[in-house]
């Protein structure tokens, strides 16, 4: 300690008011632990500021402009005049702000100190808080790292840059692509790919290093088959190789196939890998154990190396996703106070707001195969659901996977309208370690594209009702 260094004491303290920090700190006082929040921006983190939320505001927006000429059929006003990309920046403004004091007024309600700045760990059972001129030192019973990660572009891109976007960028530029490439293959990407071009953008799609998305197989075929409908190119198999920036554009050169092209637009969107944001917190001072790429390895409880300190979310690893943080958040300060959480991403639903949505959870036809599963599978399109001829989301299908010999559910998958909502549902089911007739016998809202889990189970043993026989 230096001399005449003041040091305050605190029972919990959580870096990174991101949705796994203040949801832990939440939960804290939920269960009457004293906690203080620290985060050095925006209380929501970049999911809520810059990610997750900015995101889906783009997707809801191309949502509604597909619409359009289903509005036209049904005789209602499809509006004039051209996509005003102004106002929607300035709802995601409206959306992120109000999202943003919600959160700080349950932090408030709920009593949880939050203070803002940058810090770093001192020592085992100390954290240092600079903010602006001002350092303040913390002593702590326990803490939680709950820093989340950032985007990091590959090598050999340009790093000062202004076409040339990472995820955190492109929800904020202000003039519309007249074309982009995306240059990834993740559920970022593709939603990317999917809303700029439902906004009126041409989009190229480099699927970097894979020879396909990571879906399921039969969801993946179906992906590429509505990417080509929308006229969407996809060139697999891609590197790019460099990349210069020019009056209005972008070039690059790449190899797609093995075969060496050339490609100019007007912006390029690059998902790039991720960084855990942990490089100023001083972990290697007292020996908290971590990856080669710096992830914090943890228990089943969230707790690191050293017992005092627990880690949550994109700094531990495993998938890059807030409801992992918010789930491990939960569960690290249940731990701490006494109980005995389990945190299981088995199930962990796969999710894309893309147009149209993506959900899977459980095996792939392919992985159950490789197991040595006798297998059942069914696929329902929505084609023959009544809710999807209304609504004029005839696209995509639910896939229902299970094991023959004991009929207990082993993955589900769906590419269509609903899929996202039905998520939870295919996730409950695998949970619970559901059976065909656990899936078949509720009643389900007529009509609804619930329905098309209900017919994806039924076709299992070829009694769905609006499928045709198999011949």
């Amino acid at each position: 300690m230096v001399v005449g260094e003041i040091s305050q004491e605190r029972d919990l303290v959580i870096i990174g008011g991101g949705p796994g920090g203040y949801s832990a700190a939440i939960r804290a006082a939920q269960l009457g632990l004293p906690v203080t929040l620290i985060e050095q921006a925006d209380l929501g983190g970049v999911c809520l500021n810059k990610g997750c939320i900015p995101s889906k505001v783009f997707t809801y927006a191309a949502k509604k402009q597909a619409e359009t000429s289903h509005m036209q059929e049904l005789g209602l006003p499809a509006g004039e005049g051209t996509f005003d990309l102004s106002k929607l920046l300035a709802y995601k403004s409206k959306v992120t702000e109000q999202l943003r004091k919600g959160v700080e007024a349950l932090c408030k309600a709920n009593k949880v100190e939050v203070i803002k700045g940058k810090a770093g760990f001192t020592a085992e059972d100390r954290i240092g808080v600079e903010n602006g001129h001002q350092f303040d030192i913390y002593v702590f019973k326990q803490a939680i790292i709950a820093t989340g990660s950032s985007p990091v572009l590959p090598e050999g891109l340009p790093k000062k840059r202004g076409r040339i976007l990472l995820s955190h960028e492109i929800f904020d530029l202000e003039e519309m692509p007249e074309h982009l490439i995306v240059y990834g293959h993740d559920y970022i990407s593709l939603e990317v790919a999917t809303s700029f071009h439902a906004l009126g953008a041409k989009v190229t799609i480099l699927l970097e290093q894979a020879a396909d998305f990571p879906f399921e197989q039969s969801v993946t075929k179906e992906l590429n088959r509505l990417l080509k409908k929308k006229k969407i190119k996809v060139m697999k198999d891609a590197l790019i190789q460099s990349a210069e920036e020019a009056e209005g554009e972008v070039r690059i050169g790449f190899t797609a196939g093995g075969k060496e092209e050339q490609m100019a637009a007007s912006h390029l969107f690059v998902a790039g890998s991720r960084r855990p944001n942990v490089q100023y917190l001083g972990l290697k001072r007292f020996g908290i154990e971590q990856t080669e790429e710096g992830f914090v390895r943890v228990n089943g409880n969230m707790q690191t190396s050293v017992p005092s300190i627990y880690a949550i979310g994109d700094v531990t690893e495993g998938p890059l996703l807030a409801v992992k943080a918010i789930k491990q958040g939960k569960a690290a300060v249940e731990a701490i106070a006494g109980g005995k959480p389990e945190v299981d991403v088995t199930f962990l639903p796969t999710i894309v707001h893309s147009l149209p949505p993506i959900a899977s959870a459980g095996l792939t036809e392919q992985q159950a195969r490789e197991m040595g599963m006798d297998l059942r599978t069914s696929q329902f399109a929505l084609g023959g659901n009544g809710y999807a001829m209304i609504t004029g989301k005839k696209d995509g299908f639910v896939k229902v996977i299970s094991d023959a010999s004991n009929e207990i559910v082993a993955g589900i998958h769906m590419i269509g309208e609903g899929a996202v909502e039905l998520s939870s549902t295919f996730v409950q089911l695998l949970e619970m370690a559901a059976k065909e007739e656990d899936i078949k016998f509720p009643a389900y809202a007529h009509p609804s594209f619930n329905e098309g889990l209900l017919e994806a189970a039924e076709g299992l043993i070829g009694q769905a009702i609006h499928m045709a026989p198999k011949k």
